[in-house]
């Protein structure tokens, strides 16, 4: 199952199915690859955006990073169904 980083399950980690590079500003997309989120990389969803779209805590490695909410939602992530 894949769905959006932004809509997946609180402290499940999943794989990086893709990203939609094209839906994210160049300088967003150059600081995801500095932080080596690419597919095939383990995220997890730490704490998801505010109702008011803030951002997300997300954990990509052993480091927590915070994501706005539209880059949450272009990071397609494949979770073990339950």
């Amino acid at each position: 199952m894949s769905l959006s980083l932004a809509r997946s399950a609180r402290n499940t980690a999943g794989i990086v199915a893709s990203v939609d590079w094209a839906a994210l500003d160049p300088a967003e997309a150059r600081r995801l690859r500095e932080f080596g989120l690419d597919e095939g990389v383990e995220v997890e969803l730490i704490k998801p955006g505010g109702r008011f779209g803030g951002p997300a805590a997300v954990r990509i490695g052993r480091m927590t990073v915070a994501l706005r909410r539209h880059v949450a939602e272009a990071i397609e992530v494949a979770v073990a169904a339950e």
